[in-house]
């Protein structure tokens, strides 16, 4: 009997050995492929938190550039109020003279 305890002992002491090396396998295998996920997708996080500040920029920069357009473009409409204006007071001594 204390042959066979023995047996089943050992088989059951092996059985578990290789229980847990092919665990402890895995289980590496596991952490490498999180350890690459993480990496891959740090970088492609990077790369887009670059992209956004690099569209700031240049939105930045539109919005520069809009507003001295605008500003042109209110010079421009006072100008051309201004001369409508004088236009109208050149008309009105045309008329006036006659």
């Amino acid at each position: 009997m204390e042959d066979k305890t023995f047996e089943l002992l050992t088989k059951m002491y092996g059985e578990f050995s290789e229980f847990k090396d092919i665990t402890n396998k895995k289980l590496n295998k596991l952490h490498e492929d999180v350890l690459r996920i993480e990496q891959d997708h740090g970088k492609k996080l990077q790369v887009l938190f670059d992209g956004h500040i690099q569209q700031e920029r240049i939105l930045n920069e539109h919005g520069k550039q809009l507003a001295d357009i605008n500003n042109k473009l209110d010079y421009l409409a006072l100008s051309v109020n201004a001369q409508d204006k004088r236009l109208e007071v050149v008309e009105a001594r045309k008329k006036k003279a006659k």
